[in-house]
């Protein structure tokens, strides 16, 4: 272990550990109400199980004022950063009471004020974002440093060439973690990455922008923060840019099946047995799986006896039950509700004036008046910047 990376004592690896378990209950649970609860969650949602030893290792790094972005496979990291896991259960429900009051679901999770930036449902799309975060941590020069998560399908889009060649030029104090989970959807990764094709780590792609690349088992935590120590320290120090590829096994399938509603939705099978027909293979990943690993390591050097991790285990497992109890009795959002937060305008004038209703701010209106409000102004928006393109004297 390098000096840059402090060492983890049995304290903190008893944290690891429980974050770990929190976040494979929290995904067991979300599972299970698509059988439990049917039509309680409707669209899409993506869980990290098997990815927990990855997450954790790589947010353990991090210091307060930190960031962190992440893909739509994303509720594992706002877990380990605080977030109230009631919320976010709330949140995939759709419910009021949620993370971002029922707006975003599961993959748009956002917490900015404990440094988790938020997600996108499209591939890719943070990790430009993320080396914005970064650009504007280099410029506030505080010390903070983003971490910036994304899979191996990711790393074929056009953005990840752009974000990581500026993000080298510049220096910029970001870390790119690509967990490779070994399947792009249905597609194993060496049906479509040339480096995998070629028996090569994806670390390797790190060359093309002169920047270091490293490649970690990412079914250990210990070996993914001090991967991910290493560049966190790197980026801290105004060095630049690394590269972590994270070699994790979802444990779930893709994702849940998209059906109309009154179609009940739920997991079909993992991609290993169900399209490629090898499941020796999902097998062999469920007997490596990363909490009992960890488990094994702890009890194994004393750490934790087996009788505290069952008690640790039983904690989280009410903790999760909990959020879903909470989840449940919350509140849908009212429906005018859905008029909010569509867009902002600039302060000042006639934009001012939406700007003003768009936030809900009410000042000088009767309660309740915002929404209605809004759509008057909206109306004018839009025949302002409808009379401004048209030229006098041509017809509409």
């Amino acid at each position: 272990m390098t000096d840059a990376v402090a060492e983890l004592d049995a304290e903190r690896l008893s944290w690891m550990y429980r974050q770990m378990l929190r976040i494979r209950e929290f995904e067991e649970r979300v599972k299970s109400t698509f059988t439990e609860h049917p039509g309680v969650i409707r669209g899409h949602t993506h869980l990290a199980d098997g990815a927990e030893a990855s997450i954790v290792g790589s947010l353990a790094t991090l210091r307060p004022g930190d960031q962190v972005m992440a893909t739509y496979r994303c509720h594992g990291y706002p877990l380990v950063l605080g977030s109230d896991p009631n919320a976010m259960m709330a949140e995939i429900y759709g419910r009021a009471t949620g993370l971002c009051g029922g707006y975003g679901g599961s993959m748009h999770l956002a917490d900015p004020e404990r440094g988790f930036l938020g997600t996108s449902g499209i591939v890719g799309q943070g990790i430009p974002q993320a080396t914005g975060a970064a650009y504007a941590a280099q410029i506030r020069g505080q010390g903070q440093v983003v971490l910036c998560f994304f899979g191996d399908g990711a790393s074929k889009q056009g953005a990840f060439a752009e974000a990581l060649n500026v993000a080298s030029l510049w220096k910029l104090p970001i870390v790119y973690v690509l967990e490779n989970n070994s399947y792009n959807v249905v597609t194993r990764v060496e049906q479509e990455d040339a480096n995998a094709a070629a028996g090569e780590p994806l670390s390797v792609k790190a060359r093309a922008f002169s920047m270091p690349g490293v490649t970690v088992d990412g079914g250990d935590p210990v070996a993914v923060y001090e991967a991910v120590g290493a560049a966190v320290a790197r980026a801290r120090s105004a060095a630049g840019p690394s590269l972590v590829e994270s070699k994790v096994y979802r444990l779930s399938a893709h994702g849940n099946i998209i059906a109309p509603p009154g179609v009940p939705l739920h997991f079909p099978e993992h991609e290993a047995v169900a399209v490629f027909g090898a499941p020796e293979e999902y097998e062999a990943a469920r007997r490596a799986d990363p909490l009992l690993r960890m488990r094994d390591r702890l009890t194994g050097t004393g750490v934790l006896h087996g009788d505290s991790a069952d008690a640790m285990a039983a904690s989280v497992a009410a903790e999760m039950a909990a959020a879903v109890d909470f989840a449940l009795a919350s509140p849908y959002p009212a429906p005018d509700e859905a008029l909010r937060h569509v867009y902002a305008l600039s302060r000042g004038g006639h934009h001012g004036q939406a700007a003003c209703v768009h936030r809900g701010d009410q000042r000088g209106h009767q309660s309740g008046d915002g929404p209605r409000l809004q759509r008057a102004v909206l109306r004018a928006e839009h025949r302002h910047h409808r009379e401004r393109r048209v030229p006098q004297g041509v017809r509409r």
